[in-house]
């Protein structure tokens, strides 16, 4: 699959939280946070685990900005 290298966030696995059906996951990106809400199933298939290094792929559509 080829993405955008604008949209492709590079970091590390701090929090794994488990819903009902869906997860957040927070991912440390260059010291800044940035969380993702991703279903139970997609955790699992991607064995999502803490000190994991993983990417978030941002959708356009989908961001928001917040502050502390």
């Amino acid at each position: 699959m080829k993405l955008s290298a604008r949209n492709v966030l590079k970091g590390k696995v701090v929090e794994v939280t488990k819903g009902a059906t869906t997860a957040h996951v927070r991912l440390d990106v260059g010291g800044t946070i940035v969380t993702s809400s991703i279903t139970n199933a997609a955790v699992d298939e991607l064995k999502l685990v803490v000190g994991q290094e993983a990417y978030a792929v941002v959708k356009a559509s989908d961001v928001m900005i917040g502050v502390d």
